[in-house]
């Protein structure tokens, strides 16, 4: 499982103002290593973080992970 931005080859797999509304984690995988990983999902969402959106991309599943900034 590899985290990494949207490079400049790829287009950016969410708009660009969530940047400003929320923290986002965008990672890339195998299907088979996304049905293994249940139990880190829900590790996720207890930390915060909502599962935003899933799409394939040809070999691999991209998940994109938000929750809200905060104000400090």
């Amino acid at each position: 499982m590899t985290t990494q931005p949207p490079g400049p080859s790829r287009s950016a797999p969410y708009p660009p103002h969530w940047e400003n509304v929320a923290d986002l984690r965008v990672f890339r995988t195998t299907a088979q290593e996304w049905e293994k990983l249940i139990g880190w999902r829900t590790d996720m969402r207890k930390r915060g973080w909502k599962l935003l959106k899933v799409m394939s991309e040809e070999t691999e599943v991209v998940a994109i992970f938000g929750r809200t900034k905060t104000k400090e």
